[in-house]
Order: structure tokens, then sequence, then C-alpha cells
């Protein structure tokens, strides 16, 4: 993330669940320097007090991702810079989870003062639980507050008898370390690239297949790509793909390839909001489908630098990316409680909204 080049946000959107000292003042950093302090209360050490996250604390949320982040980066990588001084492009989270999955996030409150001490997303879907944004106020970490947002969700898991599932960065190993010990197991590796698309779009020529590739717009196109998620990857989210054609919170873009018999060959989605550039999620046959989705969905992205996960594994279509540009950022690891489904061709995860 990184609020004054706003394409480039989602890129650290990472679980924070980093284990600090109480702190009573918070640096606010501004272009690499510790500018100021803002005074933080005492937290009580009395548990903290759990209610349903509600569209009044959109902005309390926003300032918390802002500083967890701030503060993680700053004192473990001293790149707390890169996510500015503003968190208003951070609003855009609780926005999009508000209206994607309603009243299915938890907020952590100080049980004394009220304060927002922590947040946590959950996705419940048919086959599955997916864990979003899970992370604490840096005064609060170390107290609990992150075990105590994830038990709901985890009990709800056992409840239903449904995996729950995640992607969590592999720079932060305090919230690896924490699933872990939780139960969860790594079951794939994912490089973060970013790539810069010149305003005369993508060097070279296009991929085999990219001249068959569409936009789709109409919500009546969500049951197929749901379906075809299902068929190869185990997953039902038919909710999220009915939310990004709908295209009523955030700005979404939805590409799909088909073959020359009209049969789907993959698909990818891509958001183009100004605080989230980033493409994903997207689920295609082979390397082949995928580079000629990802060269649609990046050059319709020119001028801007989208962030995309590609599974290390895939190692030709790694290297297809670096020839069009891309860079490596960071590491994230897709991890689960409980079994996996067995997954066929490959996948592309996102960091807004993480459902898969």
């Amino acid at each position: 993330m990184h609020a004054p080049a706003p394409a480039r946000l989602g890129r650290q959107q990472t679980h924070l669940l980093s284990r600090r000292p109480l702190q009573t003042a918070q640096p606010i950093w501004r272009h690499g320097h510790q500018r100021t302090h803002r005074l933080i209360p005492p937290v009580s050490s009395l548990p903290p007090t759990l209610r349903p996250l509600l569209a009044s604390d959109h902005a309390a949320t926003a300032q918390l991702l802002h500083r967890s982040l701030v503060d993680w980066y700053q004192s473990r990588l001293n790149q707390g810079a890169r996510f500015g001084a503003s968190a208003d492009p951070f609003r855009l989270f609780p926005e999009v989870y508000a209206a994607l999955d309603p009243g299915e996030a938890l907020a952590a409150c100080d049980p004394t003062s009220g304060d927002l001490l922590g947040v946590c997303f959950v996705h419940p879907r048919p086959t599955h639980i997916a864990l979003g944004i899970v992370a604490t106020a840096p005064e609060a970490q170390g107290r609990g507050v992150a075990r105590a947002l994830l038990a709901p969700a985890l009990a709800l898991a056992r409840r239903t008898q449904r995996p729950v599932r995640l992607v969590s960065s592999l720079l932060n190993l305090d919230s690896f370390s924490l699933y872990s010990r939780l139960g969860f197991v790594p079951h794939t590796i994912y490089q973060d690239l970013t790539l810069t698309v010149p305003a005369a779009g993508l060097p070279g020529s296009p991929p085999p297949g990219a001249a068959r590739v569409r936009l789709v717009t109409d919500p009546v196109e969500a049951p197929r790509l749901a379906a075809f998620e299902l068929a190869w990857q185990g997953l039902d989210r038919t909710t999220d793909y009915t939310f990004f054609l709908r295209n009523s919170v955030g700005d979404w873009r939805t590409w799909v390839l088909e073959n020359a018999a009209g049969e789907l060959e993959g698909f990818l989605v891509a958001s183009h909001h100004p605080s989230c550039v980033m493409l994903g999620p997207g689920v295609t046959r082979d390397e082949t489908a995928a580079a000629a989705l990802l060269w649609r969905a990046l050059d319709a992205q020119r001028g801007a630098s989208p962030v995309f996960l590609v599974p290390c594994t895939a190692a030709g279509l790694v290297h297809q990316c670096y020839a069009w540009g891309a860079r490596n950022v960071e590491l994230h690891a897709a991890q689960a409680l409980g079994p996996v489904a067995p997954a066929r061709g490959l996948t592309f995860p996102t960091f807004l909204p993480e459902t898969g």
C-alpha cells in the first residue's frame, strides 16, 4: 500500500498481527522521517469487547489499518513511509466489505474507552470461510486482540464443518506464526508483482488468445464464472462475482477468455479504483490462458501500476510478466485450516476482497 501513489495501495495489504510492547505515543511517518507523535490513551488490561463493525466505524477503521501498516513496516523493515501520511485511501476496504458481506465484520473495542483496537473481516462462502484483513492497533498488539477477533470465525468453521482460508505475507512472520499455531498450513506461494503499464500499452505482441478476451458487465454471467471456479478450484464464490459485475461499490472490470466453441478458459477481475489498483481474483485452465487474460487486464490500466499475484510454480508465466516489465515486491502464502479442495489450473488471489 502506498497512499501517495494510490495505484499501489493493494500491494502490502497483509495481516498485521505483530507482537509489540504497549505504546502510548505512535510515530507519524512522512517521507521516511519521523515528524511528530500522536498521543494514544492507555489500553485497558481487560479483554476487548467484540461487536459488529458499523458504518460509523469506517473512518476509524481506515485510521487503524493505516497506523498498523505504518507501524509494522517501519519497525521491522524501515519502510513505513510507503503508506504515506493519509488514511483516506484505506476507507475503501470497510466500504467494500460492508457491501459484499454486510454484518460479517467484527470490531474489538477497549472495554473502558470504547476505542477501536482491532478489526477482522470474515467472508463465509458455501465451500469455505475466508479471512480478510485482520489488524490491531499498534498500542494494543500483544494483548490477545487478534486471537479474540479470530475466535468467532474459527468457531463458525467448526460448527459448519468448513475450512478456513486466507492469504498472508511471508514477510510478516508474526502473523505467519500466529496462524501456524492455530493450525493453518500453507499450500500455495505467490509472487507479488507490480508493473507500470506504459501510456502506449504493453510492449511486444499480444500473447496467444489475447484477441479472444472480452469484457463482461452483466451480473447474469456470475453463476457461469462461479461454476468455472468451482470445477477448477473447488470454491463457490457466486456472491463475489455478482458483486463485481454489479459494480456499485469500488470500480471493477471482469475479463473472460473463451475458446472457439464459447467455453470458458478463464476469467480475471481487476480493480480500477484509485485506492486499490490490482488484478484478481481470477482462475484459468493453464498458463497460456493466464497470459492472455493478464495482457488484456494490464493493458487496460495504461499509466497505472497494478499489483497482481502469480503462483511461484507458474514459471513460464512469471518470466512472461518479467518480459513485460514486472518486478517482484513481496511473497504471499495461501493457507488453510482444514482440508484444501483439489485444485486444477491457476488462480490469482487479491487483497480486495480476500474471499478465496
